[in-house]
């Protein structure tokens, strides 16, 4: 084996240095790695496959900066295979089976297997997943394949089969900034030399902006520490905050994120906390979320999960979905603030969602009623001859508006009105109506 020439010893530092904080200070040891002790802490999933030397195709999912890349080579220096990496957005099919064809051979002569990381796997189409999977089945490649997306949507169900999928989670606060620490104490990788002296509010302002993605907060340590005059640095509040620029809130509107987000804001509502609900409809605007989109759902939900409790909430609703077209963003986002919080504090009830539920249930399962003659039309001609609407009692010549006569030709009661808001008045009152209609009916 040749020993490197001062040259490339040389080169290689170069690129080294030239590589930012996040990328010097990735762990070198599993022992090392930060975070995802959910299923790499000791006795956990993970740590037993990889103690048992069992480890078969993974896909990590999660958030970027969690450490998907970082644990996917850790993984290969743990299993004692060579590490290949493709990116599923540079990558073919050309590509992808060169690496495949070289893993056989590798597998074949030195019985030593290969370790590909799939980066943004999700990106590969499903000929170019489907590829994949002789290897994997066989075991000649051990596939760890990233994405930031539901794997379960996302990748084909025959890759997922054959995978163990384990969840990325974002890192703590805590471990954001032992990250951080990490990075400032290092003085061959990291910022050790750099005497920077981080006030206790600073690394704390940087662990909790950087919603758990350390690369994130890596970033701006960095920039905070070279972008400073002085020396030694005194890393303070006001730098952290002059060194993280606004972030992109990670939202994918046709993604999980969108339906996660939507039924986080749905659920609040429901639940009637303004609070919660005003959180979520901030983080969709600023993710990119279709305004249309929005206005539907509070629509929807305005009937659904009010519904007769509240008679103004669907106006209201309405009202905002055409404000909302009119005005456009940014202003219709206080329309939109309005239209939700009104909705989470009024009171509740799924009365007439149930009953359309269930009378519809009733018609396509059961037989269909016909409808009573009384009640047939009877403006054309011949409806006469047939007996059509005879005995039908008009309703206003009632004292009441009341008719004692029977609408449906069985005895049903699919709206129950709940005892919450102007649906505890309605249910007053159609107890006396339904007295009275029973009476046609000849039930009590």
């Amino acid at each position: 084996m040749s020993t490197p020439s001062l040259f490339e010893s040389s080169e290689a530092e170069n690129r080294r240095q030239a590589a930012p904080l996040a990328a010097r200070m990735r762990p070198g040891t599993l022992d090392a790695f930060v975070g995802q002790q959910h299923f790499l802490g000791q006795g956990k999933l993970l740590w037993r496959l990889i103690q048992a030397d069992r480890l078969g195709s993974v896909i990590f999912y999660g958030p970027p900066g969690t450490g998907k890349t970082t644990l996917a080579f850790l993984l290969a220096g743990a299993t004692r295979s060579r590490f290949r990496q493709i990116s599923a957005v540079t990558s073919g099919v050309k590509e992808l089976r060169e690496v495949l064809d070289e893993a056989r051979d590798l597998l074949s002569t030195t019985g030593r297997r290969t370790l590909l990381f799939v980066d943004e796997i999700h990106r590969f189409n499903r000929a170019q997943q489907d590829v994949l999977l002789p290897d994997v089945e066989h075991g000649a490649v051990i596939l760890v394949g990233a994405t930031t997306q539901n794997p379960f949507f996302a990748v084909t169900s025959a890759l997922v089969s054959r995978s163990r999928v384990f969840q990325f989670q974002p890192l703590s606060v805590e471990e954001i900034e032992a990250v951080l620490r990490r990075a400032l104490a290092d003085r061959e990788r990291g910022l050790g030399t750099h005497e920077v002296h981080i006030h206790d509010d600073a690394i704390k302002f940087l662990a909790e902006v950087s919603d758990g993605d350390a690369r994130r907060a890596l970033g701006a340590l960095e920039v905070g520490v070279l972008s400073s005059s002085e020396r030694p640095v005194e890393f303070t509040r006001a730098l952290a905050e002059e060194s993280v620029q606004r972030k992109a809130v990670e939202y994918d509107v046709t993604g999980d994120a969108h339906y996660d987000a939507a039924s986080a804001l749905i659920k609040s509502i429901r639940g009637s906390d303004p609070d919660a609900a005003i959180y979520w409809l901030a983080r969709m605007l600023e993710g990119g979320e279709e305004v249309r989109f929005l206005t539907r759902r509070l629509v929807i939900l305005a009937s659904e999960d009010v519904g007769n409790a509240d008679p103004q909430a669907l106006p209201l609703a309405v009202a905002a979905m055409q404000a909302c077209e009119f005005v456009g963003l940014p202003e219709c986002q206080l329309t939109l603030a309005q239209a939700v919080t009104y909705l989470a504090c009024a009171p509740k009830s799924n009365a007439a969602t149930v009953a359309i539920g269930e009378a519809t249930k009733d018609v396509r399962e059961g037989r269909l009623l016909p409808v009573p003659v009384h009640l047939r039309d009877r403006h054309y001609s011949g409806a006469e001859r047939l007996g059509h609407g005879e005995g039908y009692e008009y309703a206003h010549d009632a004292e009441d508006a009341v008719s004692a006569q029977d609408y449906l030709g069985v005895d049903r009661e699919y709206y129950r009105p709940v005892a919450r808001g102007f649906e505890q008045e309605l249910a007053e009152r159609l107890e006396k109506i339904r007295a009275k209609l029973r009476e046609a009916k000849g039930t009590k």
